[in-house]
């Protein structure tokens, strides 16, 4: 996502060298979405991989809508003539014929789940997706979507602070073997400890103002949680944020984190974050240091968090 919208400016250059060094380094999960740039990220990701596309699993959302006037009025559609036009436009922006894992992106409240994924399922009897997804979905929708096709993944916000998630999706998910995709695994970028100030995003990037955990007096409190985890990342001798997505890593064999990075740096920090092994002791250190539920803000502004449908 942030290769091309929302983090401030890109380079496509250093993007498509990112995405070679991640499948280098063994990386197989691409995750995409129709809505980043208004399709230029998918056109990106397409680049990259067209010369090596048996080397992904390919990742692609759609049903999120934004107004190109005003990229912050969003809304949402999953009726069956938008799912069957937004997944060609998706196949052509992406250069290939199959989508491997496809998700709807929001679930749209004015359409039953089931008439969406039955659309979605014939894409699967065309070949033209593999598996289904659902993004920022409850649990009853989970299991309603589940009855009509089989869903392969979920995938949702799961990090150290945002854990709310825990008490009723993931149980339901395990249950009915559904994997579980976990987007924001460093707090947008927050766990790492780059960040004191939203003088330090660059222009262009939402997170600069109007995030409300970054707002004044929620951020000193963040801030505190953030230092916390800093020493213990210190003690073991490696960077708060490969603390952190370890702690996401050490949820279970099903549990995927997809830390998002522009830059192959950053990329390879966060690999590297797979050979860090917690025992039961860190872990519960990590968990005092940032507990679930101490995070000051919501996680989205008022209008995105209306659109996560739980």
């Amino acid at each position: 996502m942030g290769m091309s919208d929302f983090y401030g400016a890109g380079d496509d250059t250093e993007s498509i060298a990112t995405i070679h060094r991640a499948l280098e380094l063994g990386v197989t999960l691409l995750d995409t979405a129709d809505m980043y740039g208004y399709g230029r990220n998918e056109e990106l990701v397409g680049r990259a991989i067209a010369d090596r596309r048996e080397q992904v699993v390919l990742a692609s959302k759609f049903g999120l809508v934004r107004d190109e006037r005003d990229p912050s009025v969003r809304g949402v559609r999953g009726d069956r003539e938008y799912v069957r036009q937004t997944a060609e436009s998706s196949l052509r922006r992406l250069g290939v014929d199959t989508i491997d894992l496809y998700y709807q992106h929001r679930v749209d409240p004015t359409v039953p789940i089931e008439e969406t994924v039955e659309e979605m399922a014939r894409l699967v009897e065309s070949g033209k997706a593999r598996y289904l997804g659902l993004s920022e979905a409850g649990a009853d929708t989970i299991r309603r979507a589940h009855a009509v096709h089989p869903i392969s993944a979920v995938q949702l916000e799961w990090s150290l602070w945002t854990r709310g998630l825990e008490a009723e999706i993931v149980p339901t998910c395990r249950e009915l073997g559904i994997g579980i995709v976990a987007y924001s695994p460093l707090g947008r970028g927050f766990l790492t400890g780059r960040f004191t100030s939203t003088d330090d995003f660059d222009d262009g990037d939402v997170r600069r103002a109007g995030h409300p955990r970054l707002a004044a007096g929620n951020l000193e409190h963040n801030l505190a949680l953030v230092r916390a985890l800093e020493e213990l990342a210190a003690r073991r001798g490696v960077p708060a944020g490969q603390l952190a997505l370890a702690w996401v890593l050490h949820r279970g064999e099903d549990v995927v984190p997809i830390p998002g990075t522009k830059r192959r740096r950053y990329l390879e920090e966060n690999v590297a974050a797979l050979d860090i092994a917690l025992t039961p002791e860190e872990l519960a250190s990590i968990e005092r240091a940032v507990p679930a539920d101490a995070v000051a803000g919501e996680r989205y502004p008022e209008q995105a968090l209306g659109l996560t449908g739980r």
